[in-house]
């Protein structure tokens, strides 16, 4: 494999498609901004303080983009 065919590999863009178990991996890369958040906020990292702080951060986040789905959904459905 020639390097250039190595470095395609970073920009082609992977396919998630639209139907809810293929948007579950959307998770891991939410995980994986609120550890790099806090990584960077906070300014003293503990492990337990850490890990508390990122569950939160996680937790909020996943509640609002529910809430947020649920506010389209119904206004959606007032519309039609």
């Amino acid at each position: 494999m020639t390097p250039f065919c190595l470095l395609a590999n970073f920009f082609t863009p992977e396919q998630i498609g639209t139907n809810p178990a293929q948007l579950l991996w959307l998770l891991p890369l939410a995980v994986a901004g609120v550890v790099v958040y806090k990584a960077i906020k906070l300014p003293q990292i503990t492990i337990g303080f850490f890990l508390k702080e990122v569950i939160s951060l996680f937790t909020f986040l996943i509640c609002l983009l529910l809430l947020i789905t649920l506010a389209i959904f119904v206004i959606t459905a007032l519309m039609t």
